[in-house]
């Protein structure tokens, strides 16, 4: 099982708001999760990363591999 940390779409059309899920690649972007670690809105200026960096730390400790946006948050936010 090839476990990812990607993000989920939410919000309105024009006006997206982001979750950030663990969950099997295999599965669609909006489908099944197994664990959620946050959130990211980038309609707000300046974009709002709110990340529980315990959780992620864990996941990737585990063998999840996030996405290359992911990775930028993370490092935004200050994880790995």
């Amino acid at each position: 099982m090839a476990v990812k940390i990607r993000l989920t779409r939410l919000g309105k059309k024009k006006a997206p708001f982001y979750r950030v899920q663990v969950a099997d690649s295999r599965y669609p972007r909006d489908g099944r999760f197994i664990d959620e670690l946050g959130t990211y809105d980038p309609s707000k200026n300046p974009s709002e990363i709110k990340i529980d960096a315990e959780k992620a730390k864990k996941w990737l400790a585990n063998g999840a591999k996030p996405t290359d946006t992911v990775a930028k948050l993370f490092k935004i936010a200050g994880i790995e």
